[in-house]
């Protein structure tokens, strides 16, 4: 069974995202991407501007990009974890 996709109400600031031809045909060669934050544009139905950056496989940003996919394409493969504050010994 294939991976559904999130709605965009789903995504959040530190995701990671898969994206692949399916998503955009711009991306003949999938990428791996951090979303910073869903733009707010308009745009066709199905589709959405995202802004982040493309990362290589260990996980560091090579380039800060605006991407305008389908949202039937995004596959969401890492959610940002929240870590508790450090607290301080003395």
């Amino acid at each position: 069974m294939a991976p559904v996709p999130p709605a965009v109400a789903e995504l959040r600031a530190g995701d990671l995202l898969h994206l692949t031809r399916a998503a955009s045909v711009q991306f003949a060669t999938p990428i791996m991407f951090r979303l910073i934050r869903v733009l707010d544009r308009p745009t066709y139905h199905g589709w959405q501007w995202l802004d982040g950056y493309q990362v290589n496989e260990k996980g560091d940003a090579i380039a800060r990009r605006e991407l305008f996919v389908q949202h039937a394409g995004i596959r969401k493969l890492s959610t940002p974890r929240r870590s508790a504050p450090q607290r301080r010994r003395r």
